[in-house]
């Protein structure tokens, strides 16, 4: 089994060679005490990650409180830094329940570049590339599938990597092959001509790369977050 291990970015960066999944790999790297599996693009002091139990805030439906205790990640204000896992996964399902305020803004970054949207889209009937769901910049959702602010969603996303010659050309495409909210199908086989903006690169790898999160643009929350590695065929 793994280590994690915490370190700054810089040190992260410029002195370990990241950790990568095994094959059949699964690991939920919220680990109920604190951050120490996660790491962030910009300095922590402008972080409002927490670990805790999160709900609507009753008197302002467009905040999330957290409360001590408990296993949830959460943003609790808007302008915050984006947060990512100190592993590197390559082919991958991911399970997670997230928690979207009225008026919120968030994504789930696959691979830290490739980007499924978080967003209040409640009640919308004519979804875009930005809305609950998408693609970010590839794909609308088929459906309006999100609960209502406050609500946990659960999403299933199943990812299937780039794939590069020994030059280092890409020979295909990464492509979500399902992605799933609260049961329905919302993409099928969904290939990406590149990455989304504001990944952890901006670049694709063979590398693997970890499992971003969006905290720069609203509060939200994320629990039961399961990363199954899958084999790579």
């Amino acid at each position: 089994m793994f280590q994690w291990r915490t370190h700054t970015l810089t040190t992260l960066i410029c002195t370990l060679t990241p950790m990568v999944a095994a094959a059949d790999e699964e690991i939920s790297p919220l680990n109920g005490k604190d951050l120490s599996n996660w790491t962030t693009k910009e300095p922590t002091s402008r972080s409002h990650w927490k670990i805790g139990t999160a709900s609507l805030n009753p008197q302002d439906e467009q905040q999330v409180v957290a409360r001590s205790g408990g296993n949830h990640l959460i943003n609790t204000a808007g302008r915050g830094v984006d947060i990512y896992t100190l592993q590197k996964f390559s082919d991958v399902r991911i399970e997670l329940e997230v928690m979207v305020p009225k008026g919120s803004n968030s994504g789930i970054y696959v691979m830290g570049e490739y980007e499924v949207q978080v967003f209040d889209s409640f009640g919308k009937e004519k979804l875009n590339g930005g809305d609950m769901g998408a693609i970010y910049g590839a794909a609308p959702p088929r459906t309006n599938a999100q609960t209502q602010p406050g609500i946990w969603n659960k999403y299933v996303i199943e990812f299937r990597a780039p794939r590069f010659d020994n030059t280092g050309k890409r020979t295909e495409k990464a492509r979500f092959t399902k992605v799933e909210l609260n049961g329905k199908t919302l993409h099928e086989n969904v290939e990406m001509d590149g990455p989304t903006p504001s990944g952890v690169t901006g670049r694709e790898s063979a590398a693997g790369g970890p499992l971003m999160l969006q905290g720069d643009h609203g509060p939200v929350a994320f629990r039961n977050i399961t990363i199954q590695v899958l084999k790579r065929l």
